[in-house]
């Protein structure tokens, strides 16, 4: 249930595992630097098409499906569009951004919670702070939603050669019209980094960026459902300068039985049925939310648009690392993460985080939503009679001997055999 997680079809892992594997390709079709890559060409073009139909990208946009994942495409674009010491501004990480938008990290007791602006930490923790100066926004303290009019001050101040909308576990939809028109007023490029929800973006689920931003990158792996990679989408004038930042500006030869995964997870992404998954994607993530929230759960920002929910464990006594650690004894695979006005540490914040993909590839629908709230409370209300002094280590010792948390495991395991995944 870790929201960047999904389960690729049969035919998306075979095209990872065939012969693409083995053929080296540097370059962009009909322009190899190695002979022998007509079908190679034939592969990156049919991508490219397919990822240029599924968005509907403008006719004056382009595609690069040579990114070998995220924080890669990202790299790319700004390596494409700005100079080392270049301001950029994305999210705040704590609040929901993205390492690659820019993040650096302040010890503890020099953070300012209340401060809305982040000028960054001493510590350059992600490489796009060595290189750029990073200011980022943070979500209202209030409603945990992102503040338009906040972040047009911050921007207007701030005068951003490029500002980044998306992360990794914010759960609303995000106006990109809006902060296009903010860009604007800084005279910023604007990129919207829709790595997570790409698939519900692609359905017609969640709102598009495209033909709004100027450029717009995502994984494939998460809801899109194909193989490990990343696509850039763009106005053509700019995705001349990010190709060459991918190539030869970071990589050398592409993966290209990682594009012939994606190539597969694109067609599959253009049939009916996978807008109607991607809807249950949702349905059951709001579902989720909302049974959690009658186990007297707090989710973050009151609920969800999109596949994850933001679980705060600030009212409950355990936190994220320990109650991911428990759920994963019961059955229940989710990650620990941090959330806004967050003051505990990186390694053992305040929240959860759950997702609904990969379920949802299994077939699971809102009933079993239900369920699942029903066994995280257990979960929860069993780990909270430990000794809160415990350490981690002695905590995760009695987690794994506990009998309630193993007999969820065996619940969870009986509904899993119900709905098996294609291996």
């Amino acid at each position: 249930m870790i929201p960047s997680e999904n389960f690729a079809s049969k035919a998306v892992r075979e095209a990872v595992g065939s012969v693409f594997m083995h053929k080296y390709s540097e370059g962009y079709p009909f322009k190899r630097y190695y002979e022998g890559n007509y079908n190679i060409d034939d592969l990156e073009e049919l991508a490219k098409t397919r990822a240029a139909e599924l968005f509907s990208i403008p006719d004056d946009w382009s595609v690069n499906v040579q990114a070998l994942s995220g924080s890669p495409a990202n790299l790319a674009v700004y390596l494409g569009l700005l100079k080392p010491g270049d301001t950029i501004m994305g999210m705040y990480l704590p609040d929901g951004g993205h390492l690659s938008h820019g993040w650096s990290y302040e010890p503890k007791e020099k953070q300012n919670p209340a401060e809305l602006k982040y000028e960054g930490g001493s510590r350059k923790v992600n490489v796009t702070s060595q290189f750029y100066r990073s200011v980022q926004y943070k979500t209202d303290p209030e409603t945990q939603l992102l503040d338009y009019d906040v972040i047009e001050k911050i921007a207007l101040d701030e005068k951003p050669k490029l500002i980044v909308t998306g992360g990794t576990a914010y759960p609303r939809e995000i106006d990109y019209r809006r902060m296009k028109a903010i860009a604007e007023k800084a005279g910023a490029y604007y990129l919207a980094d829709i790595a997570h929800e790409a698939g519900l973006v692609s359905a017609g689920v969640n709102a598009s960026p495209v033909g709004i931003a100027d450029v717009v990158t995502f994984t494939t792996h998460k809801t899109l459902r194909a193989s490990r990679g990343a696509i850039i989408l763009g106005r053509s004038e700019l995705m001349k300068q990010i190709d060459r930042a991918v190539f030869p500006g970071l990589q050398g030869g592409p993966h290209n039985h990682s594009i012939a995964g994606i190539a597969v997870g694109l067609h599959e992404a253009m049939q009916p049925e996978f807008k109607v998954y991607a809807q249950q994607v949702v349905t059951n993530a709001q579902t989720l939310a909302k049974a959690l929230a009658e186990h007297n759960f707090s989710i973050v920002s009151g609920g969800t648009d999109k596949h994850l929910v933001l679980i705060d464990l600030t009212g409950k006594g355990v936190f994220g690392r320990k109650y991911a650690r428990a759920l994963d004894y019961a059955g229940i695979i989710a990650n620990m993460n941090t959330m806004p006005q967050e003051t505990r540490p990186p390694a053992d914040p305040s929240a959860l985080r759950v997702g609904t993909p990969w379920i949802t590839t299994r077939g699971l629908k809102e009933e079993h939503m239900w369920q699942i709230a029903d066994w995280m409370n257990r979960v929860m209300e069993q780990v909270a009679g430990y000794d809160s002094e415990l350490e981690f280590e002695d905590f995760d010792k009695r987690a794994a001997s506990d009998k309630e948390l193993a007999g969820i495991a065996d619940e969870v395991r009986s509904l899993c055999k119900k709905y098996p995944l294609e291996i």
